[in-house]
């Protein structure tokens, strides 16, 4: 489809400034883009740089470039992923896709163009590397939603690993590369995957109609549901390991309350044949997904730091 041209042939809607204000807050999705830089910053006092004094991570400018640079790329992505999606979204999300028409087409593919051009700027104050990296990911943003979004593997897996690479930044800016990170990640990736599934079987009656050859489109509701209970069972992996480090403090209060949350998933996948109730396991997937971020200040840091003070003794 040909962005520019369609963007100069939707006309644009009389409405307050206000109206237009939510509707772009709407197409960037920009309660998500809160959540995750807010995820960020934890990561980074908490998780990345434990050893650092708060006051060195909080006014650190090259940190701020880089959740700066995320939240511009991110929401650039959401509205190149809006202008693919525009028509199942009518379908599977039709309320939302009325707010998001009190803005043109042609101001939306503006605002795509500024935001990434901001987030690479964000990137290139923090280094040549870091500019690279968002170059980079604009592009797989792109790719992903023109194209790899409409395959069952690459729907699946690409959507999970785009919203996890911005943490990547934070990791590679620090250099902290312990094994609760990763454990970390392995958790949130596995969470992120029954996510996407559960949206396919939300969305179904879009995805069919607009060709989208979704795992749930391909294989059926059967395997899909299968498939979830399986991811389910997968997400105790990281979770078992992540308890046996002393590092977790408090947070195995949350473990215990994301099993039984992911279990609950596991279990109500199977009697749902609805959206509604779709849209119920989604939003519990999003509240597990928010409270992990919340639960990273419960970390014992200070059982990190002697850690890291012990390897540098050595």
């Amino acid at each position: 489809m040909d962005l520019l041209k369609e963007a100069n042939i939707n006309t644009k809607r009389k409405a307050p400034f206000y109206y237009k204000f939510f509707s772009l807050f709407s197409v960037v999705r920009g309660y998500n883009i809160v959540v995750m830089l807010l995820a960020q910053f934890l990561s980074a006092i908490f998780v990345f740089a434990p050893n650092k004094p708060l006051s060195t991570v909080v006014f650190d400018y090259k940190l701020w470039a880089l959740l700066f640079a995320t939240a511009s790329v991110v929401a650039g992505g959401y509205i190149i992923n809006h202008f693919y999606d525009e028509g199942k979204d009518a379908i599977n999300r039709p309320i939302k896709t009325q707010i998001d028409t009190f803005i043109s087409q042609q101001t939306k593919l503006y605002s795509y163009f500024i935001l990434n051009f901001l987030g690479l700027s964000f990137g290139l104050l923090v280094s040549w590397r870091a500019g690279l990296f968002f170059s980079i990911y604009i592009f797989l943003i792109w790719l992903y939603s023109h194209k790899l979004k409409r395959y069952p593997l690459t729907g699946l897996f690409g959507g999970a690993f785009l919203t996890i690479l911005p943490f990547f930044a934070v990791f590679a800016y620090y250099k902290n590369f312990s094994e609760i990170i990763f454990a970390h990640a392995g958790f949130l990736f596995f969470v992120l995957l029954i996510r996407e599934l559960v949206k396919d079987l939300e969305n179904l009656k879009g995805d069919m109609l607009f060709n989208y050859e979704t795992i749930v489109v391909k294989y059926g509701e059967h395997f899909t549901r299968l498939l979830v209970s399986l991811i389910v069972l997968l997400t105790l992996i990281p979770i078992y390991f992540l308890l046996h480090y002393p590092e977790i403090g408090y947070m195995n209060i949350y473990f215990a309350f994301a099993v039984m949350g992911l279990t609950m998933v596991g279990i109500l996948v199977w009697f749902s044949a609805n959206k509604r109730r779709y849209i119920f396991l989604h939003n519990l997937l999003k509240l597990i997904i928010v409270a992990g971020v919340l639960s990273l200040m419960l970390l014992d840091t200070s059982v990190i730091i002697e850690r890291i003070i012990e390897r540098l003794g050595q």
